[in-house]
């Protein structure tokens, strides 16, 4: 008698949080079916998304009727990426799981290639490399406020768009903490490595990302999730080494928050306009050194003085809130 050969599950989960973002998401799913692996994988989405597209998508994708694809839903707008992440590791069958984020698209080998390196280094935490997508590298250029993200592992921030866990070590260090907004992914990470496990780089494990170009309003309302950071930096004082100053997240919140407190410091108002200087150097280097890249950020000067005072007062009301200084 023929016995058929047993059915063995996935060898990776891949998890995605998502909402309202269906046509990034049916991206990065086709990306997803197009994997070069010999090996069985799955996909589980946990999204909280208003709108039915991404329902949609979600029950009549190809993954789906293969088999490979899961989800899980949320009321509308009720969860924090963390939290839909962790749901999802949590629903998931393989012993490696994948986190990437619904505006990226990994390379064609990104799941084989994450496999083998949990083979090489068992127990380890496995980051890849992040590049802005070369299919939209022209609204990097021209797009005033357009935003991506590179990645060259390994990161302290161990950032959720290209990284892979053992399931085991997911349940040991006890998943994501949904309370954060933002921040999440590195302090799962610094939790992980607390508990012995390391964190190898490998830049073969390759994901493009979304270059997004909102308008600054839409831009100035995503900044109020950067309060959470300072409850990051007071859990894991670690970090302080990975910012400017140990207080500071960014050099320009340095130079703002000088040129801000000098006409209060130095009566003299040629002084006091000097220390203005190192903010405007760097708000005017953001379109290269070129007369024309320079002309450009001039007239993003506005937007930026926005972004930079806003983000700035993010940070200090997430400071005052958790008791602890990051501007």
């Amino acid at each position: 008698m023929h016995r058929a050969a047993p059915v063995t599950g996935p060898a990776a989960s891949v998890v995605v949080a998502t909402r309202d973002r269906p046509v990034r998401l049916r991206w990065l799913l086709n990306a997803l079916a197009d994997q070069a692996t010999g090996e069985r994988i799955e996909v589980i989405v946990a999204h909280d998304s208003r709108g039915p597209e991404t329902e949609r998508l979600l029950r009549t994708h190809p993954l789906r009727d293969e088999g490979r694809l899961s989800h899980l839903t949320f009321p509308a707008h009720t969860q924090q990426a963390a939290a839909k992440r962790d749901a999802g590791w949590r629903a998931a069958s393989a012993p490696l799981i994948l986190f990437t984020d619904d505006d990226c698209r990994p390379s064609a080998d990104w799941v084989a290639r994450a496999i083998a390196a949990a083979q090489a280094h068992p127990g380890a935490v496995l980051q890849g490399r992040t590049a802005a997508d070369p299919d939209e590298a022209a609204v990097l250029r021209g797009a005033p406020w357009a935003q991506s993200q590179t990645v060259e592992p390994p990161t302290v921030w161990a950032e959720t768009c290209n990284i892979a866990y053992p399931r085991a070590l997911l349940e040991r260090v006890g998943g994501f903490d949904p309370r954060l907004a933002v921040g999440e992914d590195t302090d799962l990470a610094l939790r992980a490595r607390a508990q012995g496990a390391a964190q190898v780089p490998v830049p073969g494990m390759l994901v493009y990302h979304a270059v997004h170009a909102p308008w600054l309003p839409a831009r100035l309302r995503s900044l109020r999730r950067w309060q959470d950071m300072p409850a990051v930096v007071k859990r894991h004082p670690v970090l302080r080494r990975s910012v400017y100053a140990r207080v500071f997240w960014k050099r320009e919140h340095a130079a703002l928050c000088a040129a801000a407190l000098a006409p209060m410091l130095i009566r003299r108002s040629e002084l006091a306009w000097g220390l203005a200087l190192p903010w405007l150097a760097l708000s005017l280097g953001h379109r290269g050194a070129s007369a024309r890249g320079i002309a450009r950020s001039i007239s993003e000067l506005p937007g930026r003085v926005a972004i930079d005072v806003l983000e700035t007062a993010e940070l200090v009301c997430g400071s005052a809130r958790h008791r602890t200084l990051l501007v």
